[in-house]
Parts: C-alpha cells; sequence; structure tokens
C-alpha cells in the first residue's frame, strides 16, 4: 500500500494530535536541555512548522499538528490513518538526529524519544531514522504459524528454570538468517512499546489496546524463556522479521498511551493450565490476512468496541483456559516491588532503597528535589516522588505504586551505568 503525503488534507479537516520530544545522551542517560528541535512534514522537509527546544529534564513543549481524521484508524481499507512528520534534534557536542515518518495520529499523544552520541563516539555527524509503515497500512510479510506451546522433551530445549522478565532483549533487525542484519539491545519495556505502536493504533480502546500488549508481551516472553533462537545457534533473542516475530522498528517514536499501559503491565504475560511457559500468543490483522484460532487486530478492535474486556477479548480467540499470569522475577532491578504502595507515613528498608535511588536519580534531573535517605517516607520525599511522576508523564500522586517503583529503579539503572547498549 502506498504511503500518501497528506498535509494538505491535514489541513482542511482541522483534527490535530500532539507531539512531545524527549531528548537524553546514550551516554548515563542524562537530560540534553537546550537542544533545537525542528518539525516539519515529512513530504516537504525543508519548510520548518515548528522549532522547539528541550527544558532541564529534556523534554519539548508538547505541539499540536495537524492529523488526518480519526475514523481512518477505526476502519479497516481507509486512507492513511496518521500525518508523517520530520523531526530534527541539534545540540553541541552530540551527533545531530534525523528523524523521518514519525507517525501522529487525531487525538493521541505521541513521544520522540532521542538518544544522543556525544560527537566524540559518533560515527557520523547525522543519524537518519526513517519510520516505515505500521503494520496495519504497509505491507509486510504474515506470521509463519508456529505452535503455541514449544515441546520440552527435546534436550536443552528449555533453559531457564523459571520465567524472568528480561531487562534487555537482543533484537535482530531482520530475518534470523540474514547475517547483514544489525543486532540491537533493547530495555524490555521500550521494545514492547515499540512494537505495539507499530502493530496497532493507538486510538483504538483501552481493553483492544492491552489485549494486543499482552499478546505481544506472552510471545515475547516465550522466546525469552525457551531461549528459542539462542538453541539454534543464534546469538538474539528475537527478530523484527513480521514472517517470525513481531515488527520492531529502530528510532520509532511511540504512543502515550500504549506507554503507561505497558508500564502498568510489563510484568504479565497469558498462560494455560499446567503450562509452565509462556504462550506464544501468534496473530495477524484479520482483514488482509486471515488466521483462525489466532487473534485478528481489526477482530479484537471490533470486539473492544462492544465493551469486551482485555481477557474476554484473548479468550474469544484464544479460548477459555487462557488466563493472564505474573513473572516470578524481573531482572536488572535493584529490589521487587514491595507488594503495597509507599506513602507519606510509610517507612523502612523499602523506604529508604527507594530515597536513594530518588536522590542519585535527582543529580542527573535537576527537576527533582534532593532528598536525604532516612527511611520514613515524610513530605519531602512525597514531593520528590511527585517531582519525578510529573517528569515521566504518570499520574502526579506522591504516592510509590508499582508503576512508580518499577520506573524510579529504571531511572535509577541507566543513569548509575557509565554508557547503554542502545
Amino acid at each position: 500500500m502506498q504511503r500518501q503525503n497528506i498535509h494538505y488534507m491535514q489541513n482542511e479537516n482541522g483534527e490535530r494530535g500532539e507531539l512531545q520530544v524527549r531528548v537524553e545522551s546514550a551516554v548515563g542517560a542524562a537530560p540534553i536541555e537546550n537542544a533545537r528541535i525542528s518539525i516539519a512534514y515529512s513530504g516537504d522537509p525543508v519548510s520548518i512548522i515548528e522549532e522547539l527546544s528541550t527544558d532541564n529534564v529534556g523534554q519539548s513543549q508538547v505541539v499540536s499538528l495537524a492529523t488526518p481524521p480519526l475514523e481512518y484508524s477505526m476502519i479497516p481499507d481507509q486512507p492513511q490513518p496518521y500525518s508523517e512528520y520530520t523531526v530534527r534534534v541539534e545540540s553541541p557536542g552530540f551527533q545531530s538526529v534525523d528523524v523521518s515518518g514519525v507517525e501522529i495520529f487525531s487525538g493521541t499523544l505521541a513521544i520522540q524519544n532521542i538518544r544522543m552520541r556525544p560527537l566524540v563516539v559518533a560515527e557520523d555527524e547525522l543519524l537518519n531514522i526513517v519510520i516505515p509503515a505500521n503494520t496495519l497500512y504497509g505491507d509486510y510479510p504474515p506470521k509463519i504459524a508456529e505452535a503455541e506451546i514449544k515441546p520440552v522433551s527435546e534436550t536443552g530445549e528449555i533453559v531457564l528454570s523459571r520465567v524472568v522478565v528480561p531487562e534487555y532483549v537482543v533484537v535482530h533487525d531482520g530475518s534470523p538468517r540474514d547475517s547483514t542484519a544489525q543486532d540491537y539491545y533493547v530495555r524490555y519495556k521500550d521494545y514492547i512499546k515499540n512494537v505495539a505502536s507499530s502493530e496497532i493504533y493507538a486510538t483504538w480502546p483501552d481493553s483492544t489496546i492491552r489485549a494486543n500488549i499482552l499478546a505481544i508481551m506472552s510471545f515475547t516472553m516465550n522466546r525469552v524463556y525457551t531461549e528459542w533462537y539462542r538453541n539454534q545457534g543464534y546469538d538474539f533473542t528475537i527478530t523484527s522479521s513480521t514472517a517470525y516475530d513481531h515488527k520492531w522498528i529502530y528510532g520509532r517514536n511511540i504512543f502515550d498511551n500504549i506507554s503507561l499501559v505497558v508500564d502498568e503491565m510489563f510484568t504479565n504475560y497469558l498462560s494455560r493450565p499446567d503450562v509452565k511457559q509462556p504462550i506464544l500468543t501468534q496473530y495477524c490483522d484479520g482483514e488482509r490476512v486471515t488466521c483462525p484460532n489466532w487473534m485478528s487486530q481489526w477482530g479484537s478492535k471490533a470486539l473492544g468496541d462492544q465493551n469486551y474486556s482485555a481477557i474476554e477479548i484473548l479468550r474469544y480467540y484464544y479460548g477459555e483456559s487462557m488466563y493472564i499470569n505474573e513473572a516470578e522475577e524481573i531482572s536488572g532491578i535493584p529490589a521487587s516491588w514491595p507488594g503495597e504502595n509507599l506513602m507519606e507515613g510509610s517507612s523502612g528498608d523499602k523506604v529508604r532503597q527507594i530515597q536513594e535511588q530518588l536522590a542519585r536519580i535527582a543529580r542527573v534531573y535537576s527537576a527533582i528535589p534532593v532528598i536525604t535517605p532516612d527511611g520514613i517516607y515524610g513530605p519531602a520525599t512525597r514531593e520528590a516522588v511527585a517531582a519525578f511522576q510529573e517528569t515521566f508523564g504518570l499520574p502526579v500522586t506522591g504516592i510509590i505504586d508499582f508503576t512508580t517503583w518499577y520506573k524510579i529503579s529504571e531511572l535509577y539503572v541507566a543513569v548509575t551505568r557509565i554508557a547503554e547498549l542502545y
């Protein structure tokens, strides 16, 4: 399907979406302040329509941009449902980044994360990233069918003894046998957000988005748990080929509502009774490709419109025995969620632990007030937590819930490393 230069339509229908650009250093995850950002239509990248700069936490203001009508993303076989923009980011001492094809839907907030490499380690002065079409609109090969449960009797098939959420997955950016394709180390949550933003529309019902994200996570966790590719002699976790796995796109923008759902659900996967491994939940679009016994993406959207819950959607396609499970362990974090919210009046080792992490993050993100770890959740800690939540787009409550706990852990790990792998 041909991609369209549709900005003339966007200006006529009056519908708009939003974009925020978030910029950090690839070394130490430090925010980059005063980075210069220019935005243009991808069909006319020379004509700049917005010029922005980042604040002290590396974020631009949210800008409103023209989009096609919302209805285009709600029914199959419509014109391209999103507009495409080109975003260029420049900052002294860093490699400039140019991203074309940034997707904006009507009524949604798109987030373009930019990780800039210092010029001393960058190979070129400009990094060009091109975002291809969403899989529901573009032409991609359909999934090659596999068994949803991998055999466990074969020697070496199952390597891991329990289900663990990985810190990173290694994504092979091509088909498995393409030796020229590059491998990328990607944080697990970032991988899921990227795939979901590449394979469904952020405008769909919340329950549909959740059902699809659960299917993506369970499929990925099956690849991790069975070490599927490593047992075939490869050095990666998963590929970006839709014939084998999911569509992951280097450098693409994600969507705020998808990001929040992943942050809330990232420890979950799908199970069947008496089956230890996560289920390899395969799916197709349900329009150009049909797949009996798998989830249909457009079909899941129709069920969401009928107020089906996420698990009801999944059971409609995969059967009543499917249920949502939770991983026993999360790799690469300082400590697991304590099981209850921490708030003003809480005290103990878990409070001290999170205070220590916030204090370290505050050395990099100046918008977060520095606190002294004492194990007592007082007003200063509540204020620091609220500032952290505001900085990273979480509901501002001043309370450390599941999502905030793991977001603090994620940032703490990022800022205490000398460099990230991706």
